[in-house]
């Protein structure tokens, strides 16, 4: 029998339907454990409590990922177009990266002076960087500088922004791969929930194109082209 080529955007939907009410049910009555109003606590209960309450955040976002990837699968999720500049919203988000301070891996802007005139959809495109940042940050094991290089993509129309991130030598060869069919990107990657594969498919949703760092750290960074506004 064939399978329905929605079908995998319904089996989605289905699953945030049954999720989502357990894990609120959850999130709710450890908010009132942890208020107390079951009894006094003692500080390991406490302890335990507020760990089960960070896991039942994350279940929360978790499912919040699903129900973005199921529309997006779907066609459901409507796109805001404004004009904005990217370069700006690239040094904004890396201000606000906490990931790796505890490792001494830092993350630094290049070419936030740079216009990058796009039209889109600020707010989706931002948790779409702020993943790739997330997840170049996290899977950096030594201390070290990662890089959020902000560039344009093409002298001849139609230009592209271009946002590579990763360390040094990553960067450059993300940039090389540009200029030519960029490879796979790798979405499926442990510990990251479905912030990547949500990634992928809303900066495609922009007409943009998204991959990872090629050769034997296929992990290592990972970039974004988008297209710039006409005379931009």
């Amino acid at each position: 029998m064939p399978v329905e080529h929605n079908a995998f955007p319904r089996a989605l939907s289905l699953a945030v339907h049954e999720f989502r009410t357990p894990v609120t049910v959850v999130s709710g009555y450890l908010r009132m454990l942890l208020k107390e109003q079951g009894g006094p606590l003692t500080e390991k209960q406490r302890k335990m409590l507020e760990e089960a309450e960070r896991s039942c955040g994350r279940l929360g976002a978790l499912v919040a990922e699903m129900s973005e990837l199921g529309k997006l699968e779907g066609g459901e999720l409507a796109v805001a177009r404004q004009a904005f500049d990217l370069a700006p919203l690239v040094a904004e988000l890396a201000s606000g990266m906490l990931e790796g301070n505890d490792r001494d891996v830092r993350l630094e802007v290049r070419g936030a002076d740079r216009q990058l005139a796009v039209q889109g959809d600020r707010a989706r495109l931002a948790a779409a960087i702020r993943a790739l940042m997330h997840a170049a940050l996290r899977e950096r094991g030594d201390p070290g500088l990662i890089f959020a290089d902000c560039s344009v993509l093409g002298s001849e129309p139609p230009p592209s922004a271009l946002i590579a991130i990763g360390d040094e030598e990553t960067v450059a060869s993300l940039r090389e791969a540009a200029r030519g069919t960029p490879p796979v990107f790798d979405e499926w990657r442990g510990g990251l929930g479905l912030a990547l594969p949500v990634a992928r498919r809303v900066i495609e949703a922009h007409g943009g194109a998204l991959w990872s760092a090629a050769g034997d750290r296929p992990r290592a960074g990972s970039a974004l082209r988008l297209p710039l506004m006409a005379g931009k």
